[in-house]
C-alpha cells in the first residue's frame, strides 16, 4: 500500500512538472517582450504603475509591487537613482473592505484607480480566468481614463484579453500552474528592469 501511494505521489509530481514544462514551451516570448517594453516606457516617462488581482493573484500583485519597488536598485542607491513608481491595489485591507461593503466588490479596484490614475499610467491586471468582474471593471475604467493596460492571464485569456494593450497568457486551466508562471513572469520583468536600471548583477 505504501509503495503504491509513493508511486501515485511521484506520478502526480511528475505530471504537475510536465504541465509546467508545457506551459513554458507554449509561452509567447514576443508577448513577454511587449510587457517588458510597457514597463520600460512607464519608467522612462515616470508614470505610475498600478497592479491588481484577486486571491493568489493578489499575492502576486503584492509580490510584483515589492520587487519593482525595491529590487531594481542597489541597497545604497536611495536618493541617487530614480525609482519606478509602483503600487499594488490589493494591500490596503481597510480600504478594500470599505469599498467592497459600500460600493460592491466589483468596484474595489476601479474606485482606487479613480483616486490617482492619470492618462498614460500603466495598470497591470493579474488573473487566471481573465473574467473577474472587478478586474474587468478596473481595466474598462483605466482605458476610459487614457491609461495603458497590460495583463498576466491564464486559460484562454478571458474577457480581459480584449481590454488590454498587452496580454501574456499562460495556456493552462490549472490555477496552480498559471499562478506559478505568473510569479516567474514577475521575476523576468524585475530582472530585466534591474539590469537596465542598475546594470547586470555581479
Amino acid at each position: 500500500m505504501i509503495e503504491q501511494q509513493t508511486a501515485t505521489r511521484e506520478s502526480f509530481v511528475a505530471g504537475y512538472l510536465a504541465g509546467i514544462q508545457r506551459c513554458l514551451a507554449a509561452l509567447s516570448v514576443d508577448d513577454v517582450a511587449r510587457l517588458l517594453s510597457c514597463l520600460e516606457r512607464a519608467y522612462a516617462e515616470d508614470r505610475q504603475v498600478f497592479i491588481i488581482g484577486n486571491g493568489g493573484s493578489a499575492a502576486t500583485a503584492s509580490h510584483m509591487a515589492c520587487d519593482l519597488g525595491k529590487n531594481l536598485y542597489p541597497p545604497s542607491s536611495a536618493g541617487s537613482v530614480r525609482r519606478l513608481r509602483v503600487s499594488s491595489l490589493t494591500d490596503n485591507v481597510s480600504l478594500l473592505t470599505a469599498l467592497a461593503n459600500d460600493c460592491g466588490y466589483d468596484q474595489v479596484f476601479s474606485q482606487q484607480l479613480a483616486i490617482a490614475l492619470q492618462p498614460d499610467d500603466l495598470v497591470i491586471a493579474i488573473s487566471a480566468s481573465g473574467n473577474s468582474p472587478n478586474v474587468l471593471e478596473a481595466l474598462t475604467f483605466a482605458r476610459g481614463r487614457g491609461a495603458r493596460t497590460a495583463a498576466l492571464l491564464g486559460f484562454d485569456g478571458g474577457r480581459a484579453r480584449d481590454l488590454v494593450d498587452v496580454a501574456v497568457v499562460v495556456g493552462s486551466r490549472d490555477y496552480g500552474q498559471v499562478e506559478d508562471l505568473h510569479l516567474m513572469l514577475n521575476h523576468i520583468v524585475a530582472g530585466w528592469l534591474r539590469q537596465g536600471i542598475s546594470g547586470p548583477q555581479q
